[in-house]
């Protein structure tokens, strides 16, 4: 095999059915080989695209997400989509193209170090030869997986492509956890000392798919849970322990549940997506993960590192007789952020569009929500049905990531309703890829809250009584038309508007654009001063 052939065929044996990115002239053996190993390229209109639909790729089926960009300019646009895989921990294979060993130290067109660049982005960043080919692909898929997923950078020498590489019988991937000692001796007399218990539940959990254990054990240990927003979905909005999401709209409404713990239990609680010091009382913590993470300098803390399955049996020593589970405090909770909320719905804003999205989409609708105001809103108040399929970013939290993500959510799903939720300033910043819609016939629903600024950042000027200065993005409508790079348009500034538009969006087989134009006064309201 040559090494691009070898590439493409490990690539196939380990499951990969897309490499996502924009190819430039050393790529052309690379896209040759998967073409011949059944492996399809899906061209973006942008590299940093690419990489974010490789990360939601690698969410959405388990299989490590991939994606390509050639030299220079290429690695740095897919750097902003590779560490959103990062920190939102997505197993991810980036592959750039290089100069050759003649003239990666010269000066030269388009050349730059590629491992300097990817080395604080990723897990690890290798430059390829003939000599260290199979030891590189094995490592790849090993590093980006274990134990924390994440990406993984190879840098493709323009020249070795063509290359014939021996490869050994059989490559195997290894993936094993390691754990730390652990002190189960403290968390059990910490635990069994509880009475009112707080679990807080985060992204390594719902990476970990761990609903079903975690629902079986609040049946029977009934505590109130809190959840980080990448969580969203792991656990239904109308159980009985459920209280909402930290961070996110009206929050600081749960301050009155968890200021009452005399523990907090964190369950695959990643603080990439909010640190425990930002929101939690001064109690002992009790932290369950995959592996050790860093932790606040000061308070009683102690860390379990195993599977799932070992934490549950840890946390069956907490006497569930002595238990204080106050039913009425959350669900009273519940009620009043939600009574809130649904005071804002009578005029056309952002409340009131997200509640007709939530009552005209099927339940089971794949809900991509982009950075931005709307998504503190959506994050909070939006309805799963304990269905994980509500997508966002929130440890890299880069705008933008919302068309993209329902792109590949809509290629890894053919048959998925798929709705991206954003704002005008995410839907600017990826607006190429409604072409990347069209080209594939991907029939996503692009609803674009139209407000004409970047509104999360003047709501936190006016935090600081600074006046709106640098977010205005545009005078008068968006669009301004009724099609948009080829694809339909529907303009929505009343309830009765959208309701027309999402239902008339459901009929057709194609990609559509709603322009629902928001009155943005809500978020002065119901976004958390933090």
């Amino acid at each position: 095999m040559t090494i691009a052939e070898f590439i493409a065929s490990q690539l196939h044996s380990h499951g990969v059915k897309y490499v996502f990115g924009i190819p430039g002239g050393a790529s052309i053996p690379y896209l040759e080989a998967f073409r011949s190993a059944g492996i399809e390229f899906i061209l973006t209109s942008n590299e940093a695209s690419a990489g974010i639909m490789a990360d939601v790729t690698a969410r959405l089926t388990g299989t490590p997400g991939i994606c390509h960009a050639t030299f220079g300019p290429g690695a740095t646009n897919i750097s902003t989509g590779i560490g959103g895989a990062l920190l939102d921990r997505s197993s991810v294979i980036v592959f750039t193209s290089e100069m050759d060993d003649a003239m990666i130290n010269r000066t030269t067109q388009m050349n730059i170090n590629h491992q300097k660049l990817f080395e604080t982005l990723t897990k690890a960043t290798f430059r390829m030869s003939a000599n260290n080919v199979t030891e590189v692909i094995k490592a790849a898929f090993r590093l980006c997986k274990d134990p924390y997923p994440g990406p993984v950078h190879i840098g493709l020498p323009s020249d070795i492509s063509d290359i014939e590489v021996y490869t050994p019988a059989n490559v195997t991937v290894e993936n094993k956890f390691r754990y730390r000692h652990n002190d189960v001796e403290k968390i059990i007399s910490l635990i069994e000392k509880s009475r009112r218990p707080l679990m807080a539940i985060g992204l390594t959990a719902a990476r970990l798919g761990i609903g079903n254990e975690l629902l079986k054990y609040l049946d029977y240990w009934k505590m109130p849970v809190v959840i980080t927003p990448m969580a969203k979905g792991l656990i239904p909005e109308n159980h009985p322990c459920y209280t909402g999401v930290l961070f996110h709209s009206l929050s600081d409404y749960l301050e009155d549940i968890y200021n009452k713990t005399d523990l907090v239990i964190g369950i695959g609680y990643d603080p990439v997506e909010y640190n425990y010091e930002s929101w939690m009382p001064d109690v002992p913590l009790v932290h369950f993960d995959v592996k050790e993470t860093d932790m606040p300098s000061t308070g009683t803390i102690v860390q379990y590192s195993g599977p799932p399955e070992e934490w549950f049996d840890v946390l069956k020593n907490i006497n569930r007789s002595s238990l204080i589970f106050e039913q009425t405090v959350i669900k009273g909770i519940r009620d009043e952020m939600l009574s809130v909320f649904n005071g804002f719905t009578n005029h056309f804003g952002p409340a009131a569009a997200l509640n007709i999205l939530q009552e005209e989409l099927p339940d089971d609708v794949t809900l991509t929500a982009d950075v931005g105001s709307h998504l503190h809103l959506a994050g909070q108040f939006w309805q799963t049905h304990g269905r994980s399929k509500m997508i966002m970013s929130n440890g890299w939290s880069g705008m933008g990531f919302g068309i993209p993500a329902a792109l590949a959510a809509q290629i890894n799903n053919p048959a998925a309703t798929v709705v991206c939720l954003t704002g005008d300033g995410g839907f600017l910043m990826m607006a190429g890829e409604i072409i990347t819609a069209k080209r594939y016939n991907l029939p996503v629903i692009i609803v674009v809250f139209s407000d004409g600024e970047l509104n999360l950042i003047k709501t936190k000027q006016s935090w600081k009584n600074i006046p709106p200065y640098g977010t205005i993005l545009y005078q008068g409508n968006l669009f301004g038309t009724d099609t948009f790079l080829g694809v339909k348009v529907l303009t929505a500034d009343s309830h009765e508007t959208l309701r027309k538009a999402i239902i008339r969006a459901l009929s057709i087989n194609e990609p559509v654009i709603i322009n629902a134009i928001v009155d943005p006064e809500d978020y002065k309201w119901l976004i958390v001063k933090r």
